[in-house]
C-alpha cells in the first residue's frame, strides 16, 4: 500500500462520521429485502476509496459498518472489496479524528 493511502483512507472513515460531505450522503444507504449496498452508496464508497491515495483503481468498494459485519455480510458480486466502518460510538472526546481513524484502521475489523 502507498504510503499516502493510509491518511487518504482515514480521511473518508472521517468524512462519514462527521457526515458533512454530500458526495458521501448515500454511502451508507442499502437495497431492502436483501440489506446490500444500493448503487449510489457502492458509486460513493467506489469514488471515495479510488481518490483516497493516487494509484487506486478499484472496480467496486463497498463501505459496511461493523455491525453489518459482525451480522456476518456476505459480498454481492465477487469482484467487491469490502471495508469496514468503525464505529463512531469508539471516540472519545479528543479532536483529532484523522489519528484515530488510522489507529482504528490498525485494528480488525474495526477499521476500513
Amino acid at each position: 500500500m502507498p504510503p499516502d493511502a493510509v491518511p487518504g483512507i482515514a480521511q473518508v472513515i472521517v468524512d462519514i462520521w462527521q457526515q458533512t460531505k454530500p458526495n458521501l450522503d448515500k454511502i451508507m444507504d442499502r437495497v431492502t429485502p436483501g440489506g446490500f449496498a444500493t448503487g449510489p452508496a457502492v458509486k460513493q464508497a467506489t469514488d471515495a476509496i479510488n481518490a483516497a491515495a493516487p494509484g487506486f483503481n478499484l472496480k467496486r468498494a463497498v463501505i459496511i459498518s461493523e455491525q453489518e459485519h459482525d451480522d456476518g455480510y456476505t459480498m454481492e458480486f465477487e469482484d467487491d472489496v469490502v471495508f469496514v466502518l468503525p464505529r463512531k460510538t469508539r471516540l472519545g472526546t479528543g479532536t483529532d479524528l484523522l489519528h484515530t481513524a488510522k489507529l482504528l484502521m490498525a485494528c480488525t475489523p474495526n477499521g476500513i
